[in-house]
């Protein structure tokens, strides 16, 4: 499989293949980032790797030398037989064509053996936190989840407290990930060039022991506390019980003039399990 810009460009007219923008369709060209994210993934021969949106199948030719088996979904049909050339060598890559926010992934993974699951894909732009958030709310079995998304996106998924870009996803995500940047990746390695710089983000599934109560007060309690986020807390959480999350600030040197910002995910289980 040939990952030249020439190559890649003349395949495509060879099918009569348009990118599409409804779909957020940016496809990868460059080699030497395709190998770096898989080398950062450290997939072995025991992992079932899922790609969401394999494009023109450049990442999932690399995975599928590297992986026991690639499970593919795309919801674009019309590149069925661009991919049926360009992974025609890869006998342990399948291809499902449709909405990946609507597939039943935990019934399509059951006819794979495996020992671990790893998300790897380069997402579209503008469905990269719904296909998180499905990953979570579905209860996938993911062991870790390496993905290329828009930079500002990425910032905010690995943001830390008292940062811009700290947010309730910020802390939504950290509750059940370790989440970091992997790498920078130039808008000028991707068929058509998208308008912002990419990162690649890993999702590792941390110990998760926080002893918490009862995650829907916690998510209920994050989601109104950012709600506006440069106003305090004592003007997001109205109607909570003030007095018991003042006391659990001062704990912590803080109180309701602090911003949501200023609380990390340790605080925020405490005063949930505290209301």
């Amino acid at each position: 499989m040939k990952y030249s810009k020439t190559s890649f460009l003349e395949k495509m007219n060879n099918y009569g293949f348009n990118l599409k923008k409804m779909y957020g369709q940016n496809f990868i060209i460059d080699e030497n980032i395709i190998n770096n994210i898989i080398l950062k993934s450290s997939i072995t021969s025991d992992t079932l790797v899922i790609e969401i949106g394999p494009g023109a199948g450049s990442l999932t030719y690399k995975l599928s030398s590297r992986a026991k088996n690639v499970l593919c979904y795309e919801i674009d049909t019309s590149l069925s037989e661009l991919l049926k050339d360009n992974l025609s060598e890869c006998n342990n890559v399948d291809i499902i064509y449709c909405d990946f926010l609507k597939a039943n992934v935990i019934d399509d993974i059951k006819r794979y053996d495996y020992k671990n699951l790893f998300v790897v894909a380069n997402l579209p732009y503008y469905i990269t936190t719904p296909i998180i958030l499905k990953i979570i709310k579905d209860k996938i079995p993911v062991d870790k989840i390496v993905v290329m998304v828009q930079k500002e996106v990425g910032n905010r998924f690995k943001a830390v407290p008292n940062t811009k870009d700290y947010n309730s996803l910020s802390v939504y995500l950290n509750y059940y990930f370790n989440v970091k940047k992997l790498l920078d990746v130039s808008k000028n390695v991707f068929i058509p060039k998208p308008n912002v710089d990419s990162i690649v983000v890993e999702f590792t599934k941390n110990c998760n022991n926080y002893n918490l109560k009862d995650e829907d007060k916690f998510f209920a309690l994050v989601r109104d506390s950012f709600t506006q986020k440069r106003k305090t807390l004592k003007n997001n959480l109205k109607n909570y019980d003030l007095d018991r999350i003042n006391k659990v600030l001062s704990k912590y040197d803080l109180d309701l003039n602090a911003r949501a910002e200023n609380l990390s995910l340790e605080i925020f289980v405490d005063i949930a399990n505290n209301i």
